[in-house]
């Protein structure tokens, strides 16, 4: 075959459908990043990633003192009864992160791309993904990625493209506990079949192109027919499932609320449908970006939207009411670690699996500040009940955080992101 004569964007196209082919040199393209292998059996770990947008105000946050005799701060001292159970880290921050784009960092926020919203900015897989490439083909769905308000989530696919996140509670409800009727179940099926068809004449196609392309190519074009045999893996899976009935929960379907500015309720029906999620091993991989709506949030003492407070400019009266909302959103993280606690597993309990991460993209909504990320991390079997402190000033990536959940996980791991190694002074606990 004589490259020179491809076009500069070329496909395949099969029973009525065009798929395109990787950019190659020969088109003047980059290569994308190499996909993990698949992982092996392991016992149920599970991951939650949680990020306020609008940050936590830092003075209410963190404890003043590092170590594990630390006085509870405002905020914490509503999680005192979780205190051997969570850890709480100052001075992380994303490697090469500035304040010029400050909340389309969130961007980068399970990823560590640096660059948000700045022109040619391209990010990359995000945490939950990556696991889900290892995990996720051990449960129905291999993640959810939910959003109290809009589309706009945390989730990544390895060639960074937004996995838009579900913001409407009762339809994750329906997805994930509905049975559809007998019609839709076969025409999803025949879906798949067709699916598969097609991919079979895809690969097939691609390999015939092979020996006429130069090296480097030929390496793409091999990661390429890996892609293409993985998506034909998860269509088997997703078959399966198919044919699996969904499980029963004994609970009413949510009602969706539909004021934006009621941040906390939405908070809370996402929280609700995460623990069924988990309890039901529906999934193991949830990312969950909290609302910050621009209006007043239905809670008695505040009258400013959620994000005129986060940008107070040490305004005492916005302070007061900020912490109102952030004390509210607190107790809702209390009540989802109670709940994964209340979960009982095989002798143990959810929260025990289960790590539960909460931070921002922001370690300061008023000054737009990108360092000292405020990080929350409780469960999972880590030996919890400290403050961990690191210096702003020379801190180590939040993205080494990011592979000791990994390896938590089971995922052998030692490099994610902008990661330099593991956080130091985070073990786990038997079992």
């Amino acid at each position: 075959m004589n490259t020179q004569t491809l076009p500069r964007r070329s496909f395949i196209r099969t029973a009525g459908v065009s798929l395109a082919l990787p950019w190659l040199d020969v088109f003047a393209a980059d290569p994308s990043p190499e996909r993990p292998p698949p992982n092996a059996n392991q016992a149920p770990r599970r991951i939650i990633c949680i990020c306020a947008p609008l940050g936590l105000h830092p003075d209410n946050f963190f404890p003043a003192q590092a170590g594990k005799d630390y006085a509870l701060s405002p905020y914490l001292e509503i999680l005192k009864e979780f205190r051997d159970e969570f850890t709480v880290i100052s001075g992380l921050a994303h490697a090469g992160m500035g304040s010029s784009f400050a909340h389309q960092a969130s961007a980068s926020f399970l990823t560590g791309v640096p660059g948000a919203g700045r022109p040619g900015f391209r990010n990359a897989i995000s945490l939950d993904q990556f696991a889900a490439d290892h995990i996720g083909t051990q449960t129905r769905f291999p993640s959810l990625a939910l959003s109290g308000e809009g589309s706009g989530g945390l989730s990544w696919t390895r060639t960074g493209a937004l996995i838009p996140a579900d913001n409407v509670p009762s339809r994750v409800f329906a997805r994930l506990f509905l049975e559809g009727r007998a019609d839709e179940v076969q025409g999803q099926l025949r879906r798949l079949a067709d699916g598969r068809s097609i991919l079979d004449d895809v690969r097939d196609q691609a390999k015939s192109l092979r020996s006429g392309l130069g090296s480097e190519d030929r390496d793409k074009l091999d990661e390429y027919l890996t892609s293409v045999r993985e998506l034909e893996q998860r269509m088997v899976n997703d078959e399966s499932w198919a044919k699996t009935p969904k499980p029963k929960v004994n609970v009413d379907p949510p009602k969706d609320i539909p004021n934006a500015a009621d941040l906390i309720g939405r908070t809370r029906l996402l929280f609700d449908l995460t623990q069924l999620a988990l309890q039901t091993d529906s999934t193991r991989l949830i990312t969950i970006m909290l609302a910050g709506s621009t209006f007043a949030p239905p809670i008695q003492g505040v009258t400013l939207g959620h994000h005129d407070l986060s940008h107070h400019g040490k305004d005492p009266g916005k302070l007061d009411q900020l912490k109102l909302v952030e004390v509210e959103t607190m107790k809702t993280v209390r009540d989802l670690l109670t709940k994964l606690k209340q979960s009982r597993e095989d002798g143990s309990n959810l929260l025990n699996r289960t790590t539960v991460f909460l931070g921002s993209n922001l370690g300061d909504g008023s000054s737009h500040s990108t360092s000292n990320l405020p990080v929350f991390l409780a469960g999972g079997g880590f030996k919890h009940g400290q403050h961990l402190h690191f210096d702003p000033k020379n801190p180590p990536p939040l993205c080494n955080l990011f592979v000791n959940m990994l390896q938590r996980l089971g995922i052998e791991a030692d490099k994610f992101g902008t990661s330099s190694g593991t956080l130091t002074g985070l073990d786990f606990s038997r079992g």
